[in-house]
């Protein structure tokens, strides 16, 4: 039986290419960057070009890069830290932010922070309009992603950054399913500060970065030692930033011939999701205007027969093709994504979505494999669907 891997949004496996950078860092170059001696040194320079590589693919200043475990830490740390360093009492975000910004931001509560969500249009996009009317003199920060890593719609990041540049607002964006799948330029995005995770680049697992624009009001998170210029303490993953330089080189120069890629991907499956289910499936968030990797599919119920996603998902497991849907258990019972919900789905629909995203080595076979089987597997759950 083959196996088709279709949560590319998820993680992505290491591509050869940033491997073969990697390996001589595990074995023969495997100096601590802060020893003095020529093992450390040899660590240090090539973290320093690593630095200045990143920074220059993404529109930054070297020393505006920090080096962080991956976007979940670079989110709590731009958050916290400009709390801190603000003084400020509330925070600015949506209700369709991956958890690892609403996460953090709730947990300020003890400490008095107001979290003010903002809801967005059915596409999954927050409008600049709503950013102005909701800032006030105690907004600390705002932070807003680039790309919805469950529907794949885009924010108008510039126009956003704008608003809280006037009202003098540091601005975030996460921005780990937007980096090397869409031009980004932190400069020209006028961006206070940016999150990005390496394997969701076809590099390492466990390293990513968290740009800071210089003048930016912030205190470290991670305090224990002097790495970083004293803003990320711990000692530095010399062969995840070797790998994580060369994932987003590699992205950025192939990035046109991916998306092209993605998009005849994600064309072929519409056209054969529209031959075999016409009227029975819906595209959740935009239909046309958010990056062609994501695909989000919800299945509508045939009166009172709703279709369970995770069962969807099981099912499609059995027969090799991994998919996500996005739901998380809470209290025993399995609830639907709060991206979902968070866009005005109907519960039933918003329950019997899967999530599909593709990879550069996905293949349109893959996608017409992917729904002659999704076809049986529906085939039988609605036959059996109470």
């Amino acid at each position: 039986m083959k196996s088709i891997y279709f949560d590319n949004a998820s993680t992505t496996c290491v591509d050869n290419r940033v491997m073969e950078a990697m390996l001589p860092y595990f074995t023969e170059n495997f100096g601590n960057a802060n020893s003095a001696h020529q093992f450390g040194r040899y660590s240090k320079v090539a973290i320093e070009d690593a630095r200045e590589l990143i920074a220059k693919l993404i529109g930054a200043e070297p020393s505006e890069i920090i080096f962080t475990s991956g976007g979940t830490e670079s989110d709590n740390a731009i958050i916290k830290g400009v709390v801190a360093a603000t003084r400020k009492t509330e925070i600015l975000t949506s209700t369709i932010e991956h958890h690892a910004v609403i996460h953090p931001a709730e947990s300020l509560k003890r400490s008095g922070v107001k979290v003010i969500y903002l809801e967005p249009d059915s596409s999954g996009v927050i409008h600049p309009e709503q950013v102005a009317d909701a800032i006030t003199d105690e907004t600390a920060i705002v932070s807003l992603m680039h790309v919805n890593n469950e529907i794949g719609s885009i924010n108008p990041i510039k126009e956003i950054a704008s608003v809280c540049r006037e009202r003098k607002v540091p601005f975030h964006s996460d921005t780990v399913q937007s980096v090397g799948k869409i031009p980004l330029n932190v400069r020209e995005l006028g961006v206070d500060s940016i999150s990005i995770s390496a394997h969701k680049l076809y590099g390492p697992k466990g390293i990513g970065v968290l740009y800071v624009k210089n003048g930016t009001p912030w205190i470290p998170w991670l305090q224990g030692g002097s790495q970083e210029r004293r803003r990320r303490g711990g000692t530095l993953n010399v062969t995840g930033i070797i790998g994580l330089a060369e994932a987003l080189k590699l992205a950025v120069n192939e990035l046109e011939s991916n998306r092209a890629h993605f998009q005849k991907l994600r064309s072929a499956a519409i056209e054969a999701l529209t031959k075999r289910f016409s009227g029975r499936f819906q595209i959740n968030g935009p239909e046309s205007g958010g990056v062609p990797h994501i695909l989000n599919i919800g299945f509508i119920p045939d009166g009172d027969k709703a279709l369970d996603g995770e069962m969807l998902l099981l099912n499609l497991d059995i027969d090799g093709i991994c998919v996500s849907n996005g739901s998380a258990c809470t209290s025993g019972a399995m609830e639907p994504s709060h991206v979902l919900r968070g866009i005005g789905l109907p519960h039933a629909v918003a329950k019997s979505s899967i999530r599909v995203s593709f990879g550069k080595h996905n293949s349109v076979e893959e996608v017409e494999y992917f729904v002659e089987k999704l076809d049986g597997i529906l085939e039988r759950m609605m036959a059996t669907a109470s």
